[in-house]
Order: C-alpha cells, then sequence, then structure tokens
C-alpha cells in the first residue's frame, strides 16, 4: 500500500474542474482506475514522500506516545476506528496532518484501526504485533498501555547504547584527530632529525617506520569503523519497518548481537501471542500473527514452522517444541495440558528472553567499553613510543654536539 497525491480533472457543467486528492491504494493503476470510474482523468500521480523533519518527528517515540494515548483517551466511549478518525480531524497542524493522512485515507476506505496504524508506517513490529493482539481480543484500549510501555523501554535501551557509543566515540575522535594532524609533523621532524651513527640510523628508521605503520592502522581503523556504524544508522533509520535489508542481515551475522536479537524477537512475538490467547483468538491465528510480531526471520521461520505443523495434524505442544527455543523453554511446552496453559507458559518465556536480553545488553556495552579501552591504551602506547623515537634523536643529537665541542 501506498499514498499517492493526485491532481486530476473532471468535467462539469461549467467545464472541467481540476482537484487535487490524496489516495491510499496499491499501486498507480489502481489509483487511475478509481479515477475513471468517478468520471475523470489523471493530469498529474506522484507517491507521497515526507520531508526530512516529518520522517524525524514520525518516527519519534514521543510521537508514537502522544498518538497512541490520544486513541486510548478517545476510546473510551467509542470504538478505536472512530477514536483514530476523531483524532485525525481534530488535528490543525500541517505537518501532523500530512503523517497521518495515510491513516486518514485508510480509514476513508473502510479499512480497521490496525491497517490505518501499519499505514502511517512509524510503529515497529513489536508495538504493532501487541495492538493487533489486544484488537482482535477486542481490548485494544487494554493493549495500548503494553505498546506504549514496549515503546517506552525500546526508547530507554536505545538511549544507553547511544549515550555509550556517543561518550566512547569522542574520546577516540579526540586521539583520532590529535594521530591525524600531529603524524605529519612528527613523522616529518624525526625523518630531517635522524642519527648520525650507522648503527643507530638503521635501529631508528625501523622504528619511526613501525610507528608510522602504527598510526596509519589506528588512524584508518576508526575512520572505517565510524563510516560503516554511520552507514547502518543511516540504514536502520531509512528501512525502519522492514524485514531484511543488508545492514540487518550483517548485523545478525554478529553472534552477541545475533542472541540479542533473537532474545528481543521472542520477547515480543510470545507476549503477542500470549495476548491472543488470553483473547480466544484461533490458535492458527495466533501463531501467524506472531510471525508477524519480529522483523528477525528466524523467530518468524519459528511460528510459520509451528503454524504448518499444527494444519498437519501435529498436536499444540509438539509444533511449539522446537529450535530455537532453549531447552527449559521446550520442557514447558511439552508439559501443556490444554490451551489455556499455553498462554501462561507463553508469558513465561517473553519474561525469560526479556531477561535474557538485559543480560546481553549490558554485555555489549561493557564489551563496547572494553574494545575501546584497549583502542585508548594501544593510542597512548603509541604516543610514549614516539617519544622514545624522540629521545633516541634527541640523545644522537646531544652526542654529536658534545664530540663537536
Amino acid at each position: 500500500m501506498q499514498q499517492w497525491l493526485v491532481e486530476f480533472a473532471v468535467d462539469t457543467p461549467r467545464g472541467p474542474k481540476v482537484s487535487s486528492e490524496a489516495f491510499y491504494m496499491p499501486s498507480e493503476q489502481d489509483v487511475r482506475q478509481l479515477i475513471v470510474k468517478r468520471g475523470g482523468y489523471v493530469l498529474s500521480i506522484r507517491p507521497h514522500e515526507r520531508n526530512a523533519f516529518e520522517r524525524w518527528l514520525a518516527r519519534s517515540s514521543w510521537w508514537q506516545v502522544q498518538l497512541l494515548r490520544g486513541i486510548q483517551f478517545r476510546s473510551t466511549a467509542t470504538s478505536p476506528g472512530v477514536a483514530l478518525w476523531r483524532l485525525i480531524q481534530a488535528e490543525t497542524n500541517p505537518r501532523r496532518q500530512n503523517i497521518l493522512s495515510p491513516a486518514r485515507e485508510a480509514l476513508s476506505r473502510g479499512l480497521g484501526v490496525i491497517d490505518a496504524l501499519k499505514a502511517l508506517n512509524i510503529f515497529d513490529h513489536g508495538t504493532i504485533a501487541i495492538l493487533s493482539a489486544s484488537e482482535k481480543s477486542n481490548r485494544l484500549h487494554e493493549g495500548i498501555p503494553h505498546a506504549i510501555q514496549n515503546i517506552t523501554n525500546k526508547r530507554k535501551n536505545r538511549r544507553a547504547i547511544m549515550g555509550t557509543m556517543a561518550w566512547l566515540g569522542f574520546d577516540i575522535f579526540t586521539i583520532v584527530q590529535g594521530m591525524f594532524w600531529g603524524r605529519g609533523k612528527i613523522i616529518a621532524w624525526f625523518r630531517e632529525n635522524p642519527p648520525q651513527e650507522a648503527e643507530e640510523l638503521e635501529q631508528y628508521n625501523e622504528v619511526v617506520g613501525n610507528l608510522e605503520l602504527l598510526w596509519d592502522v589506528l588512524i584508518w581503523t576508526a575512520v572505517g569503523i565510524a563510516v560503516f556504524f554511520a552507514w547502518m544508522l543511516l540504514s536502520y533509520w531509512h528501512n525502519r519497518g522492514k524485514k531484511n535489508f543488508l545492514a540487518a542481515r550483517m548485523t545478525r551475522k554478529i553472534p552477541l548481537i545475533n542472541g540479542y536479537l533473537r532474545d528481543l524477537g521472542f520477547a515480543d512475538s510470545t507476549a503477542a501471542a500470549a495476548r491472543m490467547i488470553r483473547g480466544k483468538v484461533p490458535i492458527s491465528d495466533v501463531l501467524s500473527q506472531a510471525s508477524e510480531a519480529t522483523t528477525i526471520p528466524e523467530v518468524s521461520q519459528y511460528w510459520d514452522d509451528a503454524n504448518e505443523d499444527l494444519k498437519r495434524g501435529v498436536i499444540l505442544g509438539a509444533a511449539l517444541d522446537r529450535p530455537p527455543l532453549t531447552k527449559s523453554e521446550r520442557l514447558e511446552l511439552a508439559g501443556i495440558a490444554d490451551l489455556s496453559q499455553v498462554g501462561t507458559v507463553m508469558e513465561s518465556i517473553s519474561e525469560m528472553r526479556q531477561q535474557a536480553s538485559k543480560s546481553k545488553h549490558s554485555l555489549i556495552v561493557w564489551l563496547a567499553f572494553g574494545i575501546s579501552g584497549l583502542y585508548l591504551v594501544v593510542a597512548f602506547g603509541s604516543a610514549i613510543y614516539a617519544l622514545t623515537v624522540m629521545n633516541m634523536s634527541m640523545d644522537s643529537m646531544m652526542g654529536s654536539l658534545t664530540s663537536g665541542g
């Protein structure tokens, strides 16, 4: 689905009338067919694109929380769909109107509140899964606080990681900047003031060459890592909501981060599954929706495989008892006797995975400290090494002056 901005003309008794309107439809051809049914003809059509500020505002956690709270407040006296429609109609800020226009178009076409929120393309899969699970059990107003808590927790995790990386990055940047601007002058001074003795000169040239090589490695390693992380951040920001893009695939290949993302994926999907089971949603819909609750292919495949086994007649406990669940989680699933116990087990798995993700998060932060600390030690060591080289040159100069005197 895509929002399209269309300028079209319609014949009237007073002549052609030009109008501009936004449509939320799968393709450009669908929009053209709709305009033809209205008796008009298209003058121009283009996909709607948000500007940079609108994209930042739409994807900020603050805006997401405010939107969900507005729906929750208005849905106490009416349905969530009507609450969202009234919220959109009451908005007067032009930028926010542009952000909410896909949801308005989706609601005007008769789609539900979850489809309208998906059309905004601002919420992650975990938040949408919580809202969808609550909506399927007709308890969306109860699920919104859980979705807000999910957004808040992820915001805290992001701030912790970004704060750590910013502090470490500042330290490394200052040292690399000093090496980058001082490298040429220091190496040039070493080259211009070599020792006079042949034996010392050979050793001196070897030491200066090693120092120059070490500084080149440190500088270009830092530059390469900085460019890589900048590209990763921009890629994640640009592809937010998508499941399998290049930066995500590269991130999942890092062992510790892969485990952290897998734990978060299971925590979100099992929590959504438990909520749907509590709401008496059919188990096939539960497994299908849980697969959509995460962007981690490994976790999505788990739910899809379990759903396929269930369709082939395999009992639910055996269908869910499979990797990549841990041994303790599989033992809990193997002991279930009826569907009512599945929700309790899913909630337990979600809590365990949430705790495991917090432990891995702390480990990632401390590992980042350790790696950056090692880099700083090497950088400071190279500076001390440079002083040693300078002492060699100064000793040779002083010896030459003494012998000459």
